[in-house]
């Protein structure tokens, strides 16, 4: 989506040639930034709807300023999923372009090729994504192959051996990441065992040396619903369009005979734990300490969301956050920091982490915990405040650009059941922030006295150095 008429670009391009001629002859001359133009304003394009005969919903954003189609089909459910095995959701969403009607995993990345398309499949928690970008004039072409891998995937033994091997490797290659070992250490411990952020996506060796072509040609079967399926289009495209082009497409697609369900929402504590607790975890001769510090957070209907997200900004959300700022522009102890909430219809996590040399960890986690209490101590500065509240509100205007920006848009406001429309009125809530608002949702929703801490790193020589800060009883766990 553009936000200026095309009359105002082009003047906007005639003044910069101007004033690039002016600058080179005043040279150093010009320290003085100019003032900055009045905010525009978010216009959230219209959403045309229609539901096919067999269930499958149309989602449409017309913006014909170019010749390309978006699309997004999304599958309610993902890995959370009732008796969906670990990891075969994941699996099955990568198989699905290897190989699909009458192609081969090569055949069918040259056809794609050949029109120009781009097709994928990916999936998550609550939904598996398969995604179409393609030129208008080879659109017919390109839902074929979407229609092929949604109904027709092939699944062949050896391409689903050949991608379990690989993805046994990949586990195996991942328990020499301290990022990665961080990360999984950190959500079984933050998460009870029958949560479904407790385990990782992708499944465990276990899990994936037990998948085969019949078991995941069964899943994807049962998983494949129209029903639960939205069609997202957005681009060169009319409602109308939509309609002939999925039914074509898809409106033979049938629902299987048993369906699979998805639970609702799990709720865990804020603070599962009695107090703040460390977890060790062991890398001789590291030349980083990888820091995991959070709790479980909070959801996105919380009426703290506005503020919330301004806080997370100030505290880590940005390159110029407090995090950032001292850890490495200050200090120098690492290439980054940050801290923030994630959202998702299941409550994801607090998390405030970076990579930091072996020889300042505990030094780090010093700076961590004493800016972590600041934010619900103290009130945060006027330009703090206003430069945390522009990052979010004029850096969502750029979200709408593009046909896939849009589409994307369109994706998150189905997986919180909420309309497009409800963004403009979350800008206006940030708007609306105050100094008070942040240090009352820090205070109330970051506790430092119950926060679980994950340090990957060479136990020998930073353990000492941890245990003189007394954050909390220390456990050394193994991966």
């Amino acid at each position: 989506m553009n936000h200026f008429p095309l009359s105002f670009r082009r003047a906007a391009v005639v003044t910069a040639v101007t004033l690039g001629t002016a600058i080179s002859s005043v040279g150093a001359q010009v320290t003085t930034a100019p003032a900055l133009g009045a905010t525009p304003t978010l216009t959230v394009p219209a959403v045309q709807e229609a539901v096919l005969p067999n269930g499958l919903r149309l989602m449409v954003v017309r913006n014909a300023e170019v010749p390309l189609v978006e699309a997004r089909l999304i599958l309610d459910g993902g890995a959370r999923l009732t008796g969906v095995a670990p990891g075969i959701a994941a699996f099955a969403a990568t198989m699905l372009s290897e190989g699909a009607g009458s192609r081969s995993a090569l055949q069918f990345s040259e056809a794609s090729d050949f029109i120009g398309a781009r097709l994928g499949a990916g999936a998550g928690w609550e939904n598996t994504t398969l995604t179409l970008s393609v030129p208008k004039r080879s659109v017919s072409e390109g839902f074929a192959l979407l229609a092929d891998m949604l109904l027709r995937p092939a699944f062949h033994a050896a391409d689903v051996k050949r991608e379990r091997d690989l993805r046994l490797a990949s586990l195996l290659r991942a328990k020499d990441s301290p990022g990665q070992v961080a990360q999984r250490v950190f959500f079984r411990n933050v998460y009870p065992a029958n949560h479904p952020l407790h385990r990782d996506i992708g499944g465990d060796s276990t899990s994936t040396a037990a998948l085969d072509s019949a078991g995941v040609r069964n899943y994807w079967q049962r998983a494949a619903d129209p029903r639960r399926a939205t069609l997202i289009l957005s681009g060169d495209v009319t409602l109308a369009e939509a309609r002939l082009w999925a039914t074509k497409a898809m409106g033979g697609w049938k629902a299987p005979a048993s369906s699979l369900t998805k639970p609702a929402a799990a709720t865990v504590a804020a603070a599962p734990s009695s107090a703040t607790h460390i977890i060790l975890v062991d890398k001789p001769d590291a030349a980083q300490s990888v820091i995991f510090i959070g709790a479980p957070g909070m959801s996105r209907s919380n009426p703290d969301y506005a503020a919330v997200q301004v806080m997370s900004t100030i505290l880590g959300g940005s390159f110029s956050s407090r995090l950032n700022d001292i850890l490495r522009e200050q200090l120098g102890y690492t290439y980054g920091a940050g801290a923030g909430f994630s959202f998702a219809p299941v409550t994801g996590p607090f998390l405030a982490n970076s990579a930091v040399r072996t020889n300042v960890t505990d030094s780090s986690l010093i700076v961590f915990f004493r800016e972590l209490k600041k934010m619900g101590a103290e009130p945060v500065s006027p330009v703090e405040l206003s430069r945390a509240r522009n990052y979010l509100v004029l850096g969502s205007l750029g979200d709408y650009e593009t046909a896939g920006q849009i589409a994307g848009a369109l994706s998150t406001s189905l997986l919180f059941h909420q309309p497009l429309a409800a963004v403009s009125q979350e800008l206006a809530a940030i708007q609306r922030v105050t100094a008070a608002d942040v240090e009352r949702v820090a205070k109330a929703h970051i506790d430092t006295g119950h926060l679980t801490v994950v340090i990957v790193g060479d136990l020998a020589k930073i353990r000492p150095g941890i245990e003189k800060l007394k954050l909390g009883p220390i456990e050394v766990q193994s991966y």
